[in-house]
């Protein structure tokens, strides 16, 4: 596939913001060649669709490390991008395995997800080393996406004082290591990841309002957002609250037709706020 060099997006070129967010990360699932086969796939979608091609639509992708050089390259062509599933904290030094900010920007990344709950399951993360990780990637200029969730399904104030505490502990922690910038915050509830379906689009629309409004009162996250994880995919987004700025996506993306559709529900739901306003 050949495709023209990038139409820059509105916010690449510091204009309007995007209006919705669609990241897909892609785990471990994907070999190396099947990554890439899915990037030129996406990207083939990218480039034909006009909310992504005019910025609306602010499109990514999160393939496992050793694909991110190719994978940025091919998605960038078509107006997305790529990023990291995790980043250390540190830029460089004695760190046996682990892989720097400073070494994902320098292979094309433009993302760094931080705090996902297999990280904090699996590897024993807790909000200081998420903290540390949220600072190294606004140091390296990565946007990062950092995932909150409350791991019990409880009432929607319960998510929101619990999601904004795991909010304020990473900023905090990046503003006393230097100043933090926009982020991505991906709403996961711990107990809605993997399952049949998402939490109700009432209780996600609720509890993203409420994280909204507290991140973008914090200093210097004016233009951040908050998208929802955890077991999204083709027909939510088109029922959730304005509030709620994109999907976050998983296996339900895996499939390029799927995702296609979820870009699709995305740019009409832009279509029918401005018909509404």
């Amino acid at each position: 596939m050949s495709l023209p060099a990038k139409n820059p997006s509105a916010s690449a070129v510091g204009t309007a913001p995007p209006k919705a967010i669609i990241g897909v990360s892609l785990k471990m699932y994907f070999g190396y060649e099947r990554t890439l086969e899915y990037c030129r796939e996406v990207a083939t979608i990218a480039f034909a669709h006009p909310a992504v091609q005019s910025g609306d639509i602010e499109l990514f992708v999160l393939p496992t490390l050793p694909v991110l050089p190719e994978a940025a390259r091919i998605l960038g062509t078509a107006g997305a991008a790529a990023g990291a599933q995790d980043i250390f904290w540190e830029d460089e030094g004695p760190y046996t395995g682990e892989v720097g900010g400073k070494t994902v920007a320098e292979l094309g990344g433009r993302y760094a997800e931080v705090g996902h709950a297999e990280r904090r399951r699996i590897f024993g993360e807790d909000d200081t080393v998420i903290g540390l990780k949220a600072a190294a990637a606004y140091r390296n200029r990565l946007t990062p996406v950092l995932c909150v969730g409350e791991l019990q399904q409880g009432s929607v104030e319960e998510a929101v004082t619990r999601c904004s505490a795991e909010i304020d502990a990473a900023l905090n922690r990046a503003q006393s290591l230097g100043s933090a910038s926009r982020t991505i915050v991906a709403y996961e509830p711990q107990w809605a990841i993997g399952a049949p379906e998402p939490a109700t689009p009432q209780y996600i629309s609720a509890v993203i309002g409420g994280l909204d409004a507290h991140l973008r009162s914090l200093s210097g996250q004016a233009d951040s957002r908050v998208i929802y994880g955890g077991s999204a995919g083709p027909g939510l987004i088109g029922q959730l609250d304005s509030a709620v700025a994109g999907l976050f996506l998983g296996r339900f993306a895996h499939d390029p037709k799927a995702l296609k559709t979820i870009l699709d529900e995305a740019a009409a739901r832009l279509t029918a706020k401005k018909v509404a306003a």
